[in-house]
């Protein structure tokens, strides 16, 4: 008698110790309800067709059909003296002809004569025009009079047919007879049917479940009552239960992550920030009077919310998510001046030394006189701008951290070396962070300790990755999102083709009379590589896998042999730099800083160019290996040309055959400049894990059904209901159940900020 099990239950208890230490390795499970949470990957209808042609080879296949034919034959092996039979059975599926064929198998003739109808469960492969299944597992499901043998099935199906047959004899249906049954994956030798046989152990032993969600909050979302769920997700008797059942886990899923980022927004505001309203004539009234630009429509409306958001006394949480080259620096630098306007300090916070050094160069740039406190010339209300990264000379990091702990830097630009403990500021008020590099809750929390007298600084995370309204909710879901689409009227259209340089390789050399083109018109080339050198890994994140067979393709272009080929062979005569992640701080500063002065005409990099430079003279950008990047890394990488008023071209150099998906990705950033857009194709090609990067850590990478790509509108349902259970029980008091599953998925989180008074 299986033993009694809750959803806590460890499967050992439940299952037999050897089927359970499998599936705890394979795919990470060590409860009931862990195991419960892994749904078929589809479900087999009885009568359901295959379609042949997307059937792929080595595809494990199941199909339930009548034998219509049989051949047997007498095989002997080449290599030893082993005789048998070889038997081959045709049979129909749903319309569908199958092969199915053992090997030195004797008496299968006699169990599976001509109409028996029989499960078959194994690797399909194409044998000519011909689907065939070689060795599968079979069970016998109806025999025919005169049938022979005791053999009825083989491997897992005969094991999950005396669990079926004791469904029965309990009253119950044959699992075989359902009308859709359950296939899962397959994962480390732990087959589809162990998973059947595993879940319809624990299913029976289960009791019932207690749902962790009102009714009240179940009826307002039309949701299924959680211990149907469980059962009907395995065990459907119709579609539309099966859709209801995989629609309440998702909810549960969706729900539990709102509630967690709820609860991180709520001890986010929980201590005061510093209340910094706008200044009348300070300096950022004078710089915005100064600028010889207009802003767009939406930069005004994006900076008026964050202007909002400042002047009160609860500390801004606020995502900028904005197109490549639409001006979020800007408005970044006036929210700091709002900031520094009130005697506060503020932080920006870069991902990489090249990038801060850049953003260090180009604020100073935008501010001039205003940025020069302390110098000759400075205007009277002028601040400072302060450099401060881990490469820094010993007196250089010294002055740094003397002007910030004074307060004479109003503006510290740097690493994550800023948030160090032994970094102190004399009043921060304001940090921001730029390009992927989002804080965790830990670090967030060490933030609030630099502020004054207990005020915790307003945070501003901005990114040039868009990613759709409802998936940022759900990645940045402890952020208020606001986002900047318009292009600054200053921006010409980037021209992208791509350069297919394996089967037209006079389109690459024309690629590098193109920049020729342009060096000698007076602008300047990016070329980017996804290596370094020819030893070393990509050091782009590669694109996804589109199924295409690399080795038969030309080895990944290296940035060093690139450099040296160039500056020898096609654009022998340019000054061509060189710029990549292994080379220390000063000489890609150095390299940066020629390229941005015009002393390069030609930069060769890596990725470390990806983000954040700005070298209005650029116009030309080639990616090599392109197909190795992802669209949105792509889209990141053009937005570096065209910055100064004149047309920007990019060039993508691959390798990949015509037909295949990364050729399609490709054609497909060369097809539009929107970045929300493209990040949607993106997100759908690649899925969220791949995208997302760190971004997708912590409770996301514990997400077990929930897509947020997928469930955008279920997410807004769940926030919704989620806000309203915050409102009315803040401390979860009343849902100890859903408490316990958000705790959970918070995981060593919790300790920080969950539902703290």
């Amino acid at each position: 008698m299986t033993p009694l099990a809750t959803t806590d239950t460890p499967l050992a208890e439940v299952l037999d110790d050897d089927l359970a230490t499998r599936i705890t390795t394979a795919f990470g499970h060590e409860t009931v309800g862990e195991l419960l949470h892994t749904l078929p990957r589809r479900y087999r209808q009885h009568g359901q067709r295959y379609d042949r042609r997307e059937l792929v080879d080595g595809e494990r296949v199941t199909i339930v059909g009548e034998v219509l034919s049989s051949s047997t034959r007498e095989i002997s092996s080449r290599t030893s003296k082993r005789r048998g039979e070889l038997t081959t059975l045709t049979v129909e599926d749903g319309g569908t002809t199958f092969k199915v064929v053992f090997f030195y198998s004797r008496g299968i003739k006699f169990v599976l004569p001509v109409g028996t109808v029989a499960m078959f469960d194994g690797n399909v492969s194409w044998y000519g025009r011909s689907l065939q299944l070689k060795h599968p597992e079979f069970l016998v499901l109806r025999p025919v009079s005169g049938a022979r043998g005791e053999l009825r099935g083989s491997g897992n199906l005969a094991a999950l047919a005396r669990l079926s047959a004791e469904l029965t004899a309990e009253g119950g249906p044959s699992l075989f007879d359902r009308p859709l049954l359950p296939i899962y994956p397959t994962k480390q030798g732990v087959t589809s049917w162990e998973l059947l046989g595993a879940v319809v152990t624990v299913l029976r032993a289960l009791v019932p479940v207690v749902d962790p969600l009102d009714p009240t909050v179940r009826a307002a979302a039309g949701l299924m009552d959680l211990d149907d769920a469980l059962r009907k997700a395995h065990l459907p008797d119709t579609v539309a239960e099966k859709d209801a059942a995989g629609y309440r886990l998702r909810f549960d899923e969706a729900i539990s992550l709102q509630i967690l980022l709820g609860a991180r927004r709520r001890f986010a505001a929980r201590d005061p920030g510093p209340a910094c309203p706008p200044v009348a004539s300070g300096v950022r009234a004078e710089l915005e009077a100064r600028l010889p630009f207009t802003l767009t429509t939406g930069q005004r409306e994006v900076l008026a919310d964050i202007t909002a958001d400042l002047a009160t006394d609860e500390p801004m949480n606020r995502l900028l998510q904005g197109e490549v080259g639409s001006g979020k620096t800007v408005v970044a630098l006036l929210a700091m001046l709002q900031v520094v306007d009130t005697g506060r300090q503020c932080v920006l916070l870069a991902p990489t030394e090249v990038l801060a050094t850049q953003h260090h160069r180009s604020l100073v740039a935008m501010l001039g006189d205003l940025g020069a406190a302390g110098r000759l010339g400075a205007a009277e209300q002028a601040t400072r701008v302060v450099l401060l990264t881990g490469s820094m000379s010993t007196a250089a990091r010294r002055e740094a951290l003397l002007d910030i702990v004074t307060g004479e830097a109003g503006i510290v630009v740097g690493t994550h070396a800023v948030i160090q403990d032994s970094v102190d500021f004399f009043d921060l008020g304001l940090v921001v962070v730029d390009e992927q590099h989002r804080f965790g809750v830990r670090q967030r929390d060490r933030l609030r300790g630099k502020g004054r007298d207990g005020l915790v600084p307003h945070l501003l995370v901005m990114t040039a990755t868009p990613i759709p309204r409802t998936i940022a909710m759900t990645v940045f879901g402890d952020l208020e999102v606001s986002e900047l689409a318009e292009l600054p009227g200053g921006r010409r259209p980037i021209s992208t083709s791509v350069v297919p340089a394996r089967d037209k390789p006079r389109w690459l050399q024309r690629a590098w009379e193109r920049v020729r083109e342009e060096v000698e018109a007076g602008h300047r080339a990016y070329i980017v590589c996804s290596r370094i050198d020819a030893d070393t890994g990509d050091e782009a994140d590669a694109g996804p896998d589109d199924g295409v067979d690399l080795d038969g393709r030309p080895p990944l272009v290296a940035a060093v042999d690139l450099h040296a080929q160039l500056a020898a062979g096609p654009l022998a005569g340019l000054r061509v730099g060189l710029m990549h992640g292994r080379l220390p701080p000063e000489e890609k500063d150095a390299a940066m800083a020629d390229f941005a002065a015009g002393e390069l005409d030609v930069l060769v990099a890596t990725t470390v160019i990806e983000v954040g430079v700005d070298v209005p003279e650029a116009t030309v950008m080639v990616v090599m290996d392109a197909d190795r990047f992802g669209v949105s890394q792509l889209h990141q990488l053009r937005g570096r040309v065209g910055r100064g008023g004149l047309p920007g071209l990019c060039l993508l150099v691959t390798t990949a055959p015509e037909g295949g998906r990364a050729m399609e990705r490709l054609r497909a950033v060369a097809a539009t400049t929107d970045g929300f857009a493209l990040a949607r194709l993106d997100l759908e090609q690649r899925r969220e894990g791949d995208v997302l990067g760190d971004a997708q850590s912590g409770a996301l990478s514990a997400l077990r059904l929930l897509s947020v790509v997928d469930d955008g509108e279920l997410i807004e349902i769940a926030r919704r209901h989620a806000e309203e259970i915050l409102d009315e029980d803040p401390g979860l008091d009343a849902h100890p159940a859903l408490a316990e599953r958000v705790a959970r998925l918070a995981g060593d989180e919790s300790s920080d900020y969950l539902f703290r008074s």
